[in-house]
C-alpha cells in the first residue's frame, strides 16, 4: 500500500484554480522531485498535502501506520530566519517541539537524538555556534537535523539548496540521497533537472496539466529537455 495516494486532486485558492485531475502514489523508499515553473503550484501543493492549505476537491489518503509526526518540512528559509539568534543544538532539538505536550522539558532520549542526527549530518562540532554565524550551507544542515528530529519517515523538501554554490549544493544532495538509501522517503522540491535525472525515483511535473513518471518514463519522453528551455527563456 501506498504511503500517501492522491485522487483527483484540485489545488489552487478559494478564488484561483491552478490544476485540476491530479492523481499520483508515493510509496516508501521514494524519491519524488517536484518541477515546475515559478508560480506553477509546487508549494502549494505541498503545504496542501500537508494539511496547511485546504484541498479544494479531491481525495488525499495517508496510510493508516502514517502519523503526522513521521512527516517532516523543510520550507524556504526567509532573510529573517537565516538571522536567527540562537544556537544550533537550540535548533535542531526544537524539531521535537510538537511532540513535548504538557512536558515543560525535552527528555533524555530527545536530547540523545538531537545530537545523533546532527553527527549524520556533519555539524555536530556546531553545537554551540550561533546559528546566525554559519554559511548557507551549515544553515541549512542544522534545519534538516531539526526535521529530522521532527520526523521519521517522509520529508518534504521546498527548494533546499536555493542560494547554495555548486559545490556545497552537490554535498547537500549526497546528504539527502543518502538519507534516502537508509529508508526515508524524499519529496522535494526543485528546479534542478540534473539532480533530478540523478536522483530521483520519480517526477511529478507541476503545468495546468500535470504529470507523474518514473524517472526512466519522464526523460525518454524528453520533457527533461523541454523544462530546460522554458527554464531559460524564463530567467
Amino acid at each position: 500500500m501506498a504511503l500517501i495516494s492522491c485522487n483527483n486532486l484540485t489545488i489552487g485558492f478559494e478564488d484561483r484554480i491552478l490544476y485540476r485531475d491530479l492523481s499520483f502514489e508515493i510509496n516508501s523508499g521514494d524519491y519524488l522531485f517536484v518541477i515546475g515553473e515559478n508560480g506553477a503550484g509546487k508549494t502549494t501543493l505541498m503545504k496542501t498535502l500537508l494539511g496547511l492549505k485546504k484541498l479544494i476537491a479531491g481525495e488525499i489518503k495517508v496510510e493508516s501506520g502514517l502519523k503526522l509526526t513521521d512527516i517532516g518540512y523543510l520550507p524556504q528559509q526567509t532573510v529573517v530566519q537565516r538571522d536567527f539568534p540562537a544556537s544550533v543544538y537550540e535548533i535542531v532539538i526544537s524539531g521535537f517541539a510538537g511532540n513535548l505536550g504538557f512536558k515543560p522539558f525535552y527528555s533524555k532520549a530527545q536530547k540523545k537524538s538531537a545530537i545523533e542526527n546532527m553527527e549524520k549530518l556533519g555539524i555536530a562540532d556546531l553545537k554551540n555556534k550561533c546559528y546566525r554565524e554559519l554559511s548557507g550551507g551549515q544553515q541549512q544542515r542544522v534545519l534538516l537535523a531539526r526535521t529530522l528530529c521532527a520526523a521519521s519517515k517522509v520529508l518534504l523538501l521546498d527548494e533546499p539548496v536555493a542560494g547554495l554554490d555548486p559545490y556545497v549544493t552537490e554535498e547537500f544532495y549526497e546528504l539527502i540521497n543518502k538519507l534516502n538509501r537508509e529508508g526515508i522517503t524524499i519529496i522535494m522540491i526543485s528546479h534542478d533537472i540534473p539532480a533530478a535525472k540523478k536522483y530521483a525515483t520519480h517526477i511529478l511535473h507541476i503545468t495546468d496539466e500535470p504529470s507523474f513518471n518514473t524517472k526512466q518514463q519522464y526523460f525518454s519522453e524528453g520533457h527533461g529537455a523541454d523544462f530546460a528551455i522554458l527554464k531559460d527563456n524564463a530567467n
